[in-house]
Parts: C-alpha cells; sequence; structure tokens
C-alpha cells in the first residue's frame, strides 16, 4: 500500500483527530508554536503541501497568509476547503506554474510522501527566486530508536529506517500513523539536488510548561522529537 493510499484511508479519523481542541497537544503547544518561529512574513501566496484537513493552512489564513493547499487524499482535501483554497494533486506533480508561490510549507508531510525527492524537487520548482519552503518532519533520530524508561535506545539502522506504525487510541479517537523515517543527509540532498539552499535548521525543544503539562516530554530535553528546516531559492 502507498502511503498516499493510506492516509486517504484515515481521513475520517484524522479529521477527528487534527480538529478536537487539546487532543494533539504536541502539534497545539510544541510543535507548530515552533515551526512558527522560522516561518517568514505573509507574501504573494501560500502552498500548503500535503496540507491534510487543513488545520494549518488555516492558522496561516489566520496569520495573513493566502493559503492554496494541496493534497493527494480527496477525503482531506474534502476538509481542507472548509476552511481554504484546496486541491486534490499529487505532490510530484504540481498543477502550478513555475514560480506560483513565495512560500511553501510542508508540516509533518515530507516523510509522509511516496517520493519526498520529488515533492521537494516540485516545490522548488513553484518558488518564485527568493521563494521559500520550510518543512517540519519527525527528527531522524526518532525513527530508529526507542524509549525504555528514561533510557533512549538505538535498535535500528538511522540510514536505512524501518517504516514505523503506530496508533493512537485515547478519548474515543482511534488513528493509525505510518512514518518513513529521512535521514539528514537524503534531506539535505534532496534540498541541494533541487537547487535551494539550506538556510535555518532548528530542534525544538519542549517548553517548562509543556513539560510541566506533560511529564514525559521531558525526555524530548535531551533527545529531539522534531526537526525543522527553512530553505531559499536563490
Amino acid at each position: 500500500m502507498s502511503l498516499r493510499e493510506f492516509w486517504d484511508g484515515q481521513a475520517d479519523a484524522w479529521g477527528r483527530f487534527a480538529r478536537t481542541t487539546g487532543h494533539d497537544s504536541y502539534h497545539e503547544r510544541f510543535n507548530f508554536p515552533a515551526f512558527l518561529t522560522i516561518l517568514p512574513a505573509p507574501g504573494r501566496r501560500t502552498l500548503d503541501l500535503g496540507c491534510g484537513e487543513g488545520r494549518v493552512g488555516a492558522e496561516l489564513v489566520r496569520l495573513g497568509h493566502s493559503v492554496v493547499g494541496v493534497d493527494s487524499s480527496p477525503a482531506m482535501v474534502a476538509m481542507a476547503s472548509e476552511r481554504h483554497e484546496a486541491l486534490v494533486a499529487d505532490a510530484c506533480a504540481l498543477p502550478f506554474e513555475d514560480g506560483s508561490f513565495d512560500l511553501v510549507v510542508a508540516y509533518m508531510s515530507v516523510m509522509n510522501l511516496d517520493d519526498p525527492e520529488g515533492g521537494v524537487r516540485e516545490a522548488a520548482r513553484v518558488l518564485t527566486p527568493g521563494g521559500r519552503m520550510c518543512s517540519a518532519i519527525v527528527h531522524p533520530l526518532d525513527s530508529p530508536g526507542f524509549f525504555e524508561g528514561d533510557d533512549f535506545v538505538i535498535s535500528g539502522s538511522y540510514f536505512e529506517p524501518d517504516e514505523t506504525v503506530w496508533v493512537s487510541d485515547r478519548d474515543g479517537i482511534h488513528v493509525e500513523f505510518w512514518d518513513r523515517g529521512i535521514p539528514l543527509e537524503r534531506l539535505a540532498r534532496a534540498h541541494e539536488e533541487a537547487g535551494l539552499v539550506l538556510e535555518a535548521i532548528r530542534e525544538p525543544r519542549p517548553s517548562p510548561g509543556f513539560v510541566a503539562a506533560h511529564p514525559l516530554a521531558e525526555r524530548r530535553l535531551r533527545v529531539p522529537l522534531f526537526f525543522h528546516l527553512r530553505a531559499v531559492k536563490p
């Protein structure tokens, strides 16, 4: 099964997961606030690559961005269209002319593309010169390892990570996740080969307030969970 087919089948469950206030606290209070700090100010047009049900695009609209979302899942796009312009499209064959956007946002989506290199290449094509691509992924270090208590144990290969399938099942919301780890060199090379220049790299750590509310997150002060990247098209 492709990642495209998998996530289309998860669309209804993902909509409940993402739209239930407070349910995805790691997104609301940790990952996304940190990601916003690397985004440029709103410009002419912003592409949300792998927009899912639209929660990121909706927040970007609130912040003043003119957003177009794309996702391969018709069910996801139907939900996103309730919040902003969105259309069904293959990330590796975007239906836009060269230089159509000055910002491409790929929030937790590059790792869920069947062809990450193709997606980055297309993002670069539709960027105007001087435009930027900002991405967030699960940190590559997280894929080959796991916590045993407070100890982080590397059990797999960082360079050839196994696919990760895990389940969130709480408060009546059941959602499955299927992620593919991307080593940093592979991610960097994808940008290099697309003609993008790396401009900012961040490994966010949870705030004291977040750790107080979610004590297990204290482990993420030592071992990163997320990785953020900003690149510019010369």
